[in-house]
């Protein structure tokens, strides 16, 4: 736990979120089982990266509580259209790689014609370039945070495997400039960065196997150690910034204050918690995974008596990891393909093809796949982004 996967080959289309809470799109190969049909391309070439279609408005549902078993649903018509009309288009000549997806904006990594750029796309505005890589054959885009005003946090990782260096950049709107906060050159968790109130957040390796919490104040200043130890990658949690990190033979949830930056108490459901996986919350909504070898989706609200297991037994749980939350929707990551919980209807749904991924988060919904092969000429990427608010439910079970 805590560190940069030493001695790990990344794949050729690495992207996003650091590896340890996101997806990677390994290969174009056809999905076994049902899923999601790839979008036609219809013959249009792409000349930049428009802003997604609205899907159609679903129906407003009230918070309903924790379901205690969940059922597996076929994905509705009405969610592969929305997909469909959310889809982004890379610039012609250049291929697109998700990163990651915010409340009207995305961030995207563009490789063609000898170069390679990290790249903002605010819904309704013209996409921004946040950095042109300085070697577009071994930097990547990890992983991006976005205030949706002016500031953009994002990290780059500056080789193929995990245990690379990588560097942490803040982007400014009003200059359309990035400077670099930080860079790690030793083991530890790689990057997320968290970016609320001009301040970004993060986890780096320091030495001795052990890493420090970060906070720095995107304007500039140096960086405020908040927590040294054995981290994991931070997650914001409503005004809390949360991570696991070791805790004798095993390992437990820790906060701080995103307000100071001080250590904060966590609800008592979740001090309790040891040895979970891929833990993420919105700040009222929680989602884990429990178990080796019987894993389990377990879920728990602010004011519920205690967790629920709302997935398990089912082959959705195989391998489970990187979750994502947004509202009522939880997405996760098998070996095999992505899902989405839809705890408002009780239900979960295989939502992309094979070794596609998923991730919910800020109010939207965003999956990335790859048609054919994708080390093949004539292969091509998909992003499909939409606005979960405006899915209908998922169809409930029985």
């Amino acid at each position: 736990m805590g560190t940069s996967g030493r001695g790990r080959t990344a794949p050729p289309a690495l992207l996003l979120a650091g590896l340890l809470s996101a997806g990677v799109l390994v290969t174009g190969c056809s999905p076994a089982g049902p899923a999601p049909a790839p979008v036609p391309d219809r013959g249009r070439t792409p000349s930049a990266l428009p802003r997604p279609t609205a899907p159609p408005p679903g129906r407003p549902t009230a918070r309903a509580a924790v379901p205690a078993a969940a059922c597996e649903v076929g994905l509705p018509a009405a969610w592969r259209a929305a997909f469909g009309a959310g889809e982004l288009r890379a610039p012609a000549a250049e291929r697109a790689v998700l990163s990651d997806a915010g409340p009207g904006w995305t961030a995207v990594q563009l490789t063609g014609a000898g170069q390679r750029r990290a790249v903002l796309v605010r819904h309704g505005a013209a996409p921004r370039t946040l950095l042109a890589f300085a070697d577009p054959v071994e930097h990547q885009l990890l992983a991006a945070d976005f205030d949706g005003v002016r500031w953009a946090a994002f990290a780059v990782l500056e080789g193929r495997t995990l245990d690379s260096p990588w560097s942490l950049y803040v982007w400014d709107a009003g200059t359309g400039k990035a400077r670099r906060v930080a860079r790690a050159d030793r083991p530890g968790p790689l990057p997320r960065p968290v970016l609320l109130g001009g301040t970004v957040h993060w986890a780096q390796g320091v030495g001795g196997g052990k890493a420090t919490v970060y906070a720095a104040a995107a304007a500039g200043g140096a960086p405020r150690p908040l927590r040294t130890g054995v981290p994991d990658t931070p997650f914001a949690a409503g005004e809390l910034l949360v991570w696991r990190e070791a805790a004798g033979s095993g390992t437990r949830l820790a906060a701080v204050s995103l307000k100071d930056g001080r250590p904060a108490a966590l609800p008592a459901p979740l001090a309790a918690l040891r040895d979970i996986r891929s833990v993420v919350s919105d700040g009222r909504t929680w989602a884990w995974v429990a178990g080796e070898s019987e894993p389990r989706l377990m879920v728990w609200r602010t004011g519920d008596p205690e967790p629920v297991a709302v997935v398990s037994g089912s082959p959705a749980v195989d391998g489970m990891d990187q979750l994502r939350i947004g509202g009522r929707l939880v997405t996760w990551r098998t070996p095999e393909t992505s899902y989405a919980l839809d705890l408002a209807a009780g239900a979960y749904a295989r939502i992309t093809p094979a070794y596609g991924y998923a991730q919910a988060g800020g109010g939207s919904l965003a999956v990335a796949y790859t048609v054919g092969d994708a080390k093949a000429r004539g292969s091509r990427s998909v992003i499909q982004v939409v606005d979960a608010g405006r899915l209908p439910p998922l169809p409930g079970c029985g």
